[in-house]
């Protein structure tokens, strides 16, 4: 209690109290008129009323801000490659963790720290092996990650939290050391109602505490949403920094894209046709084009090397398709064939249905799967398997399409169905992604819409696989132009040095 005379003029103190002491004086004056009316049971039936009714409104908005609360969290990009997901479910969980009583706003260096430990968590899904992974980290990208944090954390404060453009630090500093004397004066008071009016001090605290329990449960909430915020704020620019989505270029900065991205100016879409020899892949691609483009012959294995062709139809901005060798031909070695596979954005296995050896393909592809799980950095390509050659299937003679396999009304579409499933579990895809087809010159079936429909449906998947590929190569491309900006900008310092040396001192040059 002396703290307070002390910091404040007596006089301003006993004005203050000589203005309140009439509006204090209506408190017990008006319960003394309440009971010579015999109207107190009255007054406390409708504030018990009252409050509860406030209660109950104080907990539905409560309950309204938890859900706005919730709704402006940050979330992962959809865009991330598998390692990020991993490091962001694991910033997630820390972020639901966060105890508001263990970080309180007002220590700046508890912050520091939960930031720090954020980083931590992001760093070591990046270098599992290093024992401090975040001195991995240089100081500029460290920099950069606090900025724009911070810089989000604001705005969404701003927008969030009401009057906190209008609180400053000192405002909620002085606040905080206000309460433990604001706490032993409200407690006087307390102690002095309760022997005037015992029935009503015991009513009063009552709801007074659930009243309480409603702000300070809807004051929890909002700070620990601040926490959560900020975990999440600093994991998902620690994240995007390993990933490639955040850059030092000024102005480099990707936005977080939508769920359907649009594909950037001269970077089409990578399909590659792959299969064994002569499955069908040629064909396919004349199937798809609609007119002949590749070569194909009766010849085991007629394409040379790798040839991309310029592909463009409906629902397909633009496109590239290449057409591969047999994986079984020797023509690309194994090496080489799996280069080509990891560049692409989406990957057409021909398999032909007539024959039974896929032992050839599941290897190839379980290759494949082992080299996409091996690059956690990037998202695996969708994988649709063409089984081609169904009209060979028995009876061979038989070819009226179109066929309804899910209700197989003859023997041909029962045959069909069971190739198509037979191949679904020989080469481990979901039955969804076989899709049956014929390429054979004046058959053409299954090809313009149920194929092309499977392609276009995983059209964001296979963006999200370029988005990253494109990603990769900028990050390659940053590097040198800013070593050599820093170089340039290290020699213009020295030079200058040298000269201010030279000027105050001529003899130290010699």
């Amino acid at each position: 209690m002396t703290t307070i005379f002390t910091r404040l003029d007596r006089w301003r103190l006993i004005a203050l109290l000589l203005w309140a002491l009439p509006v204090i004086a209506l408190l017990p004056l008006g319960g003394f008129w309440l009971w010579q009316a015999r109207a107190l049971s009255w007054w406390l039936l409708a504030m018990v009323v009252c409050s509860a009714a406030g209660y109950g409104l104080q907990y539905l908005l409560l309950r309204r801000d938890r859900r706005l609360l919730v709704e402006a969290a940050t979330g992962p990009d959809p865009h991330w490659p598998v390692r990020a997901d991993l490091a962001w479910t694991a910033v997630a969980q820390y972020a639901e963790a966060v105890k508001p009583e263990d970080w309180p706003l007002n220590e700046g260096g508890r912050l520091w720290t939960l930031g720090q430990q954020t980083l931590e968590i992001v760093a070591r899904y990046y270098h599992p092996k290093v024992d401090r992974p975040l001195l991995e980290l240089t100081v500029p990208h460290t920099l950069l990650i606090i900025e724009r944090a911070s810089r989000d954390l604001r705005a969404t404060v701003t927008q969030q939290i009401p009057f906190s453009h209008r609180l400053t630090i000192g405002d909620l500093t002085r606040v905080w050391q206000w309460k433990a004397s604001a706490e032993r004066l409200l407690n006087v008071y307390r102690a002095g109602r309760l022997l005037f009016n015992p029935a009503d001090a015991l009513l009063s605290e009552a709801w007074g505490h659930l009243r309480g329990q409603a702000y300070g449960a809807a004051w929890t909430e909002t700070h620990r949403w601040l926490l959560r915020e900020y975990v999440r704020k600093v994991g998902y620019y620690a994240i995007a920094l390993y990933s490639g989505r955040l850059t030092l270029t000024e102005g480099e900065f990707v936005e977080p894209m939508p769920e359907t991205p649009t594909p950037p100016l001269n970077e089409p879409l990578q399909i590659l046709i792959l299969g064994r020899a002569n499955a069908g892949k040629s064909s396919l691609i004349n199937a798809l084009f609609g007119r002949l483009t590749a070569v194909t012959d009766v010849l085991p294995e007629t394409t040379p090397g790798l040839t991309a062709y310029p592909l463009e139809r409906e629902g397909l901005t633009a496109a590239l398709i290449f057409d591969a060798p047999g994986c079984d031909s020797g023509v690309l070695s194994e090496k080489a064939l799996l280069k080509v596979a990891v560049k692409a954005d989406l990957i057409l296995w021909v398999c032909a249905a007539h024959r039974a050896d896929r032992q050839p393909d599941r290897q190839r592809l379980d290759q494949l799967r082992a080299v996409f799980a091996a690059r956690p950095d990037h998202r695996p390509p969708p994988i649709l398997v063409a089984v081609s050659h169904i009209d060979q299937l028995r009876p061979q003679r038989e070819w009226q399409p179109p066929y309804d396999l899910l209700n197989s009304q003859s023997g041909k579409a029962a045959t069909i169905r069971a190739a198509v499933e037979a191949v679904a579990a020989d080469l481990t895809v979901p039955a969804a992604d076989a899709i049956p087809v014929c390429l054979a010159e004046g058959r053409i079936y299954n090809v313009d819409d149920v194929l092309w429909s499977a392609i276009i449906a995983r059209q964001d998947e296979a963006y999200r696989v370029r988005f990253l590929r494109c990603l990769e190569q900028r990050k390659q491309q940053e590097n040198w132009p800013l070593l050599r900006e820093q170089l340039a900008n290290a020699g213009r310092w020295l030079w200058d040095r040298r000269h201010r040396v030279s000027a105050s001192d001529p003899t130290r040059l010699n």
